[in-house]
């Protein structure tokens, strides 16, 4: 056999090996599986208040306060929040109502029911529920949530 041919053929079997011990390996799991009523879900206070009106919070995993979480967020009707970052991407979807986010000195864009949109850290953006019913959206965030004012 010539060495072209030990190569390749080591090389089929390395990759081979790979493979077949990426297979043996399983997944980290985040905990036992659960199922929540929407009626079940307790939502508190977050402080991002606009005009009398304040954003509510109810989380389905984790903690927004401390790290890595999924969390439903209540809007009031006509909820517009002032200029803001957070630190972490944060990627939502919208439940119920019609919300929209975009950047500072932006346009609104509608987003109804089934919407989704993905807000970069360290962006400047404005959030409102624009629809004239509650806004229900959906949070999933690689860290914890902050609200912090645009200068």
């Amino acid at each position: 056999m010539n060495m072209k041919k030990v190569i390749i053929a080591m090389g089929l079997a390395f990759g081979v090996s790979i493979v077949a011990s990426a297979a043996d390996k399983k997944p980290a799991h985040e905990g036992p599986s659960v199922s929540v009523p929407a009626g079940d879900i307790k939502f508190v206070d977050t402080g991002v208040k606009s005009d009398g009106k304040e954003l509510k919070a109810g989380p389905a995993y984790g903690n927004l306060a401390n790290g890595r979480h999924g969390t439903f967020v209540r809007a009031p009707a006509g909820f517009k929040s002032a200029a803001h970052t957070h630190t972490e991407d944060y990627y939502a979807v919208v439940l119920k109502g019609v919300g929209a986010n975009y950047q500072a000195g932006g346009k609104a864009v509608p987003l109804p029911v089934g919407s989704y949109w993905f807000q970069r850290g360290e962006e400047s953006h404005v959030t409102e529920c624009i629809s004239d019913t509650d806004c229900l959206f959906f949070l999933v965030q690689p860290g914890k949530f902050d609200y912090v004012l645009s200068k």
